[in-house]
């Protein structure tokens, strides 16, 4: 699509660093001569509004984070309009929102809206741009977690605005372009679902039946483990593994943090650490060939297989099985749906999302047990699979990174007139479909209503790592 777009045919120096040339007759006007500031409160009955990043301004309880509200002051929340656009606490990190429901937001955000509401769909856009997210880092104040945008400096400052027809052909096109674009990427993010289903079920048949679809089976015995081929046994986990418990001294051993997509890995790898100290000092050791279960997070499978040295969380229980050549298969079945199943169901719940596994507990766990050779087949099986399917989706995922890496490029382009969208928008055919907002998929939720205004608190919750 970007090929088939061509520059305009005179440009202008805009004096703006973060545009660059804009088209000549495109005008700049100072934002405080676009936008108007909205500041109405005493409305109560609105409904409360969450800012997101990932959706723009929308209802709190359509939003999907972990806040407890308490219903208090509500005449002093901020009345936001549909089209509406809030600055909130985190704009300055994904652009300004764009208001969807009509509502009240905390009074620390600041309320815009356009004068002229043609040009409201062009600056939905252009408040999302990834130029213009970069920009707005010269208006932020504050340090850390106090940052917020000064709306009176960010008010004088230059907006790029093409003619109001042409705002409507670029509004039409980049709608086009966003539903093309995500609809490619569903489809992919379906494929590599199917993908994990497909893995996640070849793993679970092959650690339970074996690889002989003509074996004679017997009750294991197990009730989440069901049958299992007649020659293999059932044994609880105190008879495969001791736990061990070696210290760090200082600390100074490889640091390794676990994640539920990467498993043990180098702690660089990983955003959010697990150990409590930071020089890693009482940290437990593991050595390659140990199994090693995140307690707090054991209902979610998190084991991983250690392969090579290193110190790791003092919440973590470290497993050197018994038969060191077992430790390869028994951690697909560890993780398995069936058998986290299992270890969810003997878990103790602490505080909301965590729920600790004691070594007891995980001892008491009947694991299926087959001969040495077997064992040997089975993971030589899941290795040769597991790479194939790997393969296909890490194919999928570098295809959804190219997707959005475009998409972003010519939102860019197309906002700033670097590129001219008018015939390729005339010659769109007409879509009933409504836009949404910027692709979330991959960008975590931010958690962005203000804490000071008594509206809501935030919750514990898990890092996903």
């Amino acid at each position: 699509m970007l090929g088939e777009l061509r520059p305009h045919s005179v440009y202008k120096d805009s004096g703006v660093p973060w545009l660059g040339e804009v088209p000549k007759h495109w005008d700049l006007r100072r934002t405080k001569t676009v936008l108007c500031e909205r500041v109405q409160k005493g409305y109560p009955d609105e409904p409360l509004l969450a800012a997101t990043q990932t959706k723009g301004v929308v209802r709190k309880e359509q939003y999907e984070n972990r806040t407890v509200l308490a219903l208090k002051d509500l005449h002093l929340l901020k009345l936001v309009q549909v089209g509406d656009f809030v600055i909130s606490l985190r704009s300055f990190q994904g652009g300004i929102e764009y208001a969807r429901e009509q509502g009240i937001i905390s009074p620390a955000y600041t309320i815009l809206y356009p004068n002229q509401p043609d040009t409201q769909s062009y600056l939905a856009w252009l408040f999302k741009s990834q130029p213009y997210i970069e920009n707005l880092s010269l208006y932020v104040t504050g340090i850390r977690q106090g940052q917020n945008i000064d709306y009176e400096k960010l008010s004088r400052s230059e907006l790029p605005l093409p003619p109001s027809r042409e705002q409507a052909a670029i509004a039409r096109f980049l709608d086009h372009a966003d539903r093309r674009i995500r609809r490619y990427i569903r489809t992919k993010q379906k494929l590599i679902k199917l993908l994990e289903e497909l893995k996640q079920a070849i793993i679970h048949l092959a650690v339970t039946r074996g690889l002989d679809p003509n074996v004679r089976l017997k009750p294991s015995g197990v009730e989440w483990l069901g049958n299992v081929p007649e020659h293999w046994e059932a044994k609880r986990c105190r008879y495969l593994f001791r736990e061990v418990d070696r210290r760090s001294d200082d600390g100074s051993e490889e640091h390794l943090s676990m994640s539920q997509r990467l498993g043990l890995v180098p702690s660089q790898l990983v955003e959010n650490r697990t150990l409590v100290s930071e020089n890693y000092a009482g940290g437990k050791l593991c050595e390659p060939g140990d199994l090693v279960l995140n307690r707090l997070k054991a209902h979610l499978g998190v084991f991983a297989l250690a392969r090579f040295s290193g110190v790791i969380s003092p919440d973590y229980t470290v497993l050197r099985p018994i038969n060191p050549e077992s430790a390869e298969y028994f951690e697909p079945v560890l993780r398995s749906p069936a058998c986290r199943r299992e270890l969810r169901i003997r878990a103790k719940g602490i505080v909301e999302g965590f729920w600790r596994l004691y070594t007891d507990d995980l001892y008491d766990i009947r694991l299926p047990v087959p001969p040495l050779s077997e064992r040997r087949a089975i993971i030589e099986h899941i290795r040769s699979v597991m790479s194939e399917i790997n393969r296909i989706t890490s194919e999928a995922e570098h295809e959804i990174s190219l997707l959005r890496e475009y998409r972003t490029r010519l939102i860019a382009d197309v906002v700033t007139g670097k590129v001219d969208v008018r015939e390729a928008a005339a010659r769109l055919p007409d879509e009933v479909e409504k836009p949404k907002p910027p692709d979330e998929a991959d960008v975590l939720p931010d958690t962005d209503e203000l804490a000071e205004n008594g509206a809501i608190t935030t919750g514990p919750g898990e890092a996903k790592q």
